[in-house]
């Protein structure tokens, strides 16, 4: 790894600890290095507060070291902004402050920037140079990537099966016009207690979470990070004939929550009803609906039927799925199936493999 790597490696650290807090904005890490010697790091910490580079520079100036600065070289890990957002650019930012060369990893492909950057900071005669860790910075903000290129919501499917293929035992359905009395009596916990510690930590870097009718009324689920320190995000239902009472956790109001529907349209404080059609494609509705909202990401947790549509429908990005080696029950409801797909990478922990998957690219 090359030096100027190196430094582009530390924005992409700190860059990582904006995760889940920064949509619909990238997560963006910068350092300014004198001499070989890094004297100031920032990252955008917050969405609407200041970004990387905003928090780097002023570091260096609370460290004493304002006189250095335009004598360093600033990295970071995505193209300087050139527009006024909900701050100022921070192009300008780099240009009043007189600093000579600027190590930037990729380009931004936000219309308001995509390049605008870059041209107002050749103009002012700051030295540029492009593409250092380019891979690992998209792969960084892959959502705010997709979201922007390809005009979708960045799609991750995750779910747990047990060691037989099973997602959760066989439940009865409902009374006709009700709903069971007790449907967590015979719920089934797959994942263990440190991989659902994980997968509260996967909700809190995502922008919303989807689950479908049956897992809300089976299972009473608040979908929100109470195992883990960051972010809860907004609550997507699927309940195409409004059948879920209002006692149920997700009208809780804790957190922002939408109902997709068939019947009402309006919304109450933080939750939004929804309607979508039955005579089209109802993962194209919830996906179009997403991208209107700005919803830049969405992990859907189930059940198996929403899970497979998604599959089935080819509108998906990445898979995670827990293996729980030890258990087996027989029968039961069957796993979603991948077609068309790579392992990326996996860990286990404890009684459970946790693999990710990515969609295999044909052509």
């Amino acid at each position: 790894m090359t030096t100027g790597e190196q430094y582009m490696y530390r924005c992409l650290q700190l860059a990582k600890l904006g995760a889940g807090y920064v949509a619909p904005n990238p997560m963006v890490g910068a350092v300014l290095v004198y001499r070989d010697r890094i004297i100031g790091e920032g990252y955008h910490k917050k969405y609407g507060e200041a970004h990387a580079e905003v928090n780097c520079i002023g570091q260096a100036a609370a460290n004493g070291l304002a006189s250095l600065i335009d004598q360093s070289t600033l990295y970071v890990s995505l193209e300087p902004c050139a527009h006024f957002g909900k701050t100022p650019p921070c192009a300008d930012l780099i240009i009043r402050h007189r600093i000579p060369k600027v190590v930037i990893g990729c380009r931004d492909p936000f219309e308001e920037v995509n390049g605008r950057g870059i041209e107002k900071l050749k103009a002012a005669g700051v030295k540029i140079e492009l593409g250092i860790l380019e891979e690992n910075c998209k792969e960084l903000n892959k959502r705010f990537f997709t979201f922007h290129i390809d005009h979708l919501p960045y799609i991750i499917l995750k779910w747990a099966e047990t060691k037989d293929g099973y997602i959760a035992p066989q439940t009865p359905p409902p009374p006709e016009g009700g709903i069971l009395e007790n449907p967590r009596a015979g719920r089934l916990f797959i994942s263990n207690t440190y991989t659902n510690r994980l997968v509260h930590k996967w909700r809190s870097e995502e922008v919303a979470i989807l689950v479908g009718t049956n897992t809300v009324e089976y299972d009473n689920p608040e979908l929100t990070t109470r195992l883990w320190h960051g972010p809860s995000p907004i609550r997507l239902i699927v309940d195409m004939d409004l059948r879920l009472p209002d006692s149920l956790n997700i009208f809780n109001r804790q957190a922002r929550t939408i109902i997709f529907n068939r019947l009402r349209h309006e919304e109450e404080g933080n939750l939004l009803y929804y309607q979508v059609s039955e005579d089209t494609s109802l993962v194209h509705q919830v996906v179009n609906a997403l991208y209107q909202l700005k919803i830049q990401s969405v992990m859907v947790e189930g059940g198996a039927k929403l899970l497979q549509s998604f599959i089935d429908e080819d509108m998906w990005d990445e898979a995670r799925v827990i293996s729980n080696g030890q258990l087996a029950i027989g029968k039961g409801l069957k796993a979603p199936k991948l077609e068309n797909f790579v392992r990326r990478e996996g860990q286990t922990l404890l009684s459970d493999t946790i693999n990710v998957y990515s969609k295999q690219l044909t052509g």
